[in-house]
């Protein structure tokens, strides 16, 4: 066994995809190759990526896969011979098809009878006869959107012209043709510093050799290496530099040997508000921005270039050059938006169409007005001020800074509010009533900025659902998804006891679909499973509540966060066990169990009588705990049921032959039922 070492030398590739393209390949070329034996499942591998090569090493490859031993079934033994015994047509076809005669066929006896069989031993494929298939498939399966043809188109497609492949296993190349091209062990260096063929003798010194030639081809290291020389810049400006993870990933994925290159900007754009300077250093340029030791954005960026020059004075003049052009037109923006007020500005919304069927963007403006006005009074915000940010929340879409700059949304809106002279709540709700933005942003941190973020949201699932319906596979352009979260984030993390149907048939009314609260409920719920995962609950937890569906999901949490307690008690597993035992007898039963109570008088055994006073006393204790929303401590007073409970399984027969026993018996347990669903539903519990 040897390394094996597959490189594609490519033009730049899609600095966005290139860490999920070169995970994928390192992926399915492990993959391929363990599943024909010429490696093994966990046989160690490493993906390499940079802007013009994607590569995976594996550990250990064998030159040819074990043999193995090959049973191929034919026809049944009753089949396979006439009334005389002479072969049948259907035997001589499955000898011939294995390339023997009859008489080299075996007998396998099974249960549902004989069958004729042809044993074998199949050697191992070799590693050259496999490689090209596996090559294939693993660039099929590559998670390329578009792929691109070169010169006449005779050379297949990929995400980018392919220039050389390397493929070698141990000192020796693995000899294929593919994109017009022969394998060898040539890679390249540098486009500049090393553009010359570069020989790697071993998959073991690809790294050593590419480094030598001016590549770092490692993602993570020529990463790290981004972010300290990032960090060295910023400290020899005296200030820090903020890591944006997104944009440290594409800056990575765009250069090959990092050099951070330090340049700076006229101080007096930093009149215009910090959040554009940044979108357009950061967004626009690929810069690093810098802050003080105030925390206050200064005059400086750090751009990474993909090469060490002799003249680094001259990369940064041309940087600046280009961010003062950027700069002045965001200056240019800021000013000329500031001369007409948001509140002028919103009437423009009557001119942009939000969805055909709902409406512009004026007519949801107004919907949201009036549901963040009804949410206001419920959480206990300023309802005045929650409308007045409605109403102006959408204004800014019109400004050209945020034309020019659309991840400014509702930011601007916040700055030109501020600008107009509007109260401070009604600045800070217009600022904050996108958020959250993504999975792990921040909450809207006021009651208006929450009053509003929510409404905006409710109605855009109300409405965009009762016209589109729910969005199926990767489609999702309206973002319903990240929406639907966001709702049940802000109803969970900010604590809302706020009923969830309520707010939804408050969103859908002026769409006049009844059916659509019900729909978007159950959109929201399934975005629920995901969200609990990610903070360690089991699914089967999430289910045991999701039963009851419950309505408020502030309640929903806490019940989710009672029965994960739970299960954790000594008690648990006897108890769900019991639960599942008589959720069983009771639908077995059907009809038998009715809504009428307990008649101790029937009762035959001390363990009944026992059990109804344990339910008794805990559903006295229950009823105050579920007023509270005290889950936790409803699930350690169900806890002492267990005693009785087994107990009364122990001497009991449920299904007596007396029929007023043994319905009083399921009445007793259908009590006992109820009160174990006051949480969740525990049969749903897996062991």
């Amino acid at each position: 066994m040897a390394a094996l070492l597959i490189e594609i030398g490519t033009e730049e590739l899609p600095p966005r995809s290139l860490k999920a393209l070169s995970q994928a390949f390192g992926q399915h070329v492990h993959g391929g190759l363990a599943e024909v034996g010429l490696a093994d499942p966990d046989t160690q591998y490493r993906v390499f990526a940079s802007p013009r090569r994607l590569a995976v090493r594996l550990a250990s490859v064998r030159e040819q896969a074990p043999a193995r031993d090959v049973e191929r079934r034919g026809p049944a033994l009753k089949a396979a011979f006439d009334a005389d015994g002479q072969p049948t047509r259907a035997l001589l076809g499955f000898a011939q098809s294995c390339g023997v005669e009859v008489s080299a066929l075996t007998t396998l006896e099974t249960g549902k009878g004989a069958w004729l069989v042809h044993r074998h031993t199949q050697p191992g494929e070799t590693l050259a006869a496999a490689l090209p298939r596996l090559f294939d498939a693993a660039l099929k399966a590559l998670p390329i959107d578009r792929r691109m043809r070169w010169g006449a188109g005779e050379h297949g497609e990929f995400v980018r012209p392919v220039h050389w492949l390397l493929v070698l296993h141990g000192t020796k190349v693995v000899g294929f043709e593919r994109f017009g091209l022969a394998t060898g062990n040539l890679s390249r260096g540098h486009r500049f510093h090393h553009p010359q063929p570069l020989v790697i003798d071993h998959p073991d010194h690809y790294e050593e050799r590419l480094e030598a030639a001016r590549v770092i081809v490692d993602f993570a290291a020529r990463r790290a290496q981004v972010a300290r020389c990032v960090g060295a810049a910023a400290a020899a400006l005296g200030g820090q530099t903020v890591l944006d993870q997104a944009l440290l990933d594409e800056v990575t994925a765009l250069v090959e040997w990092p050099v951070a290159i330090a340049g700076g900007f006229d101080p007096d754009f930093l009149q215009v508000p910090a959040p554009v300077l940044i979108a357009a250093m950061r967004d626009h340029q690929k810069y690093f921005h810098v802050l003080g030791a105030d925390g206050h954005l200064r005059a400086h960026f750090i751009t990474v270039a993909n090469i060490d020059s002799p003249e680094p004075q001259r990369i940064r003049a041309g940087n600046e050059r280009v961010l003062r052009a950027r700069l002045a037109d965001a200056r240019y923006f800021w000013d000329t938006d500031r001369r007409q007020p948001l509140i002028e500005r919103s009437a423009g919304l009557a001119g942009v169409v939000y969805e055909q069927r709902l409406g512009t963007l004026a007519d949801k403006t107004l919907r949201v007005e009036r549901l963040a006005g009804l949410l206001a009074g419920e959480i206990g915000a300023d309802a005045g001020h929650t409308v007045r940010a409605a109403r102006l929340a959408k204004a800014d879409l019109l400004t050209l800074m945020v034309g020019e700059f659309p991840e400014l949304q509702g930011s601007m809106g916040a700055y030109y509010a501020r600008h107009d002279g509007e109260p401070p709540a009604v600045c800070t709700a217009i600022g904050e009533h996108y958020r959250p933005r993504h999975a792990g942003d921040d909450l809207p941190a006021s009651p208006e900025g929450l009053a509003l973020a929510l409404a905006d949201r409710l109605d855009t699932l109300a409405g965009i659902i009762g016209v589109a319906g729910t969005p199926g596979g990767d489609r999702d352009p309206f973002g319903l998804r990240r929406a639907a979260l966001a709702v049940a984030r802000m109803l969970v993390e900010a604590q809302l006891p706020l009923g969830l149907p309520a707010l939804l048939d408050a969103a859908a009314e002026p769409f006049g679909k009844p059916e659509v609260p019900a729909q978007v409920f159950d959109f929201i719920l399934d975005r629920l499973p995901a969200y609990y995962e990610a903070q360690g609950f089991r699914v089967d937890e999430l289910d045991a509540v999701l039963s009851l569906r419950p309505g408020r999901l502030l309640d929903l949490d806490r019940r989710l966060r009672a029965v994960a307690g739970f299960r954790r008690l000594p008690e648990a597993a006897s108890l769900i066990a019991a639960n599942k035992r008589i959720a069983n007898i009771l639908a077995k039963a059907g009809d038998e169990v009715s809504d009428v109570g307990v008649d101790p008088a029937l009762f035959e055994s001390p363990a009944e009588t026992a059990l109804l006073d344990a339910i008794a006393a805990a559903e006295q204790a229950g009823a105050a705990l579920v007023e509270q929303g005290d889950y936790t401590a409803l699930c350690l007073q169900l806890a002492t049921l267990r005693e009785p409970v087994d107990a009364f399984f122990d001497a009991v027969m449920v299904m007596a032959d007396d029929a007023a026993v043994r319905r009083n018996r399921l009445a007793l347990l259908a009590q006992l039922h109820r009160l174990l669903l006051a949480v969740a539903d525990l049969s749903r519990l897996q062991g």
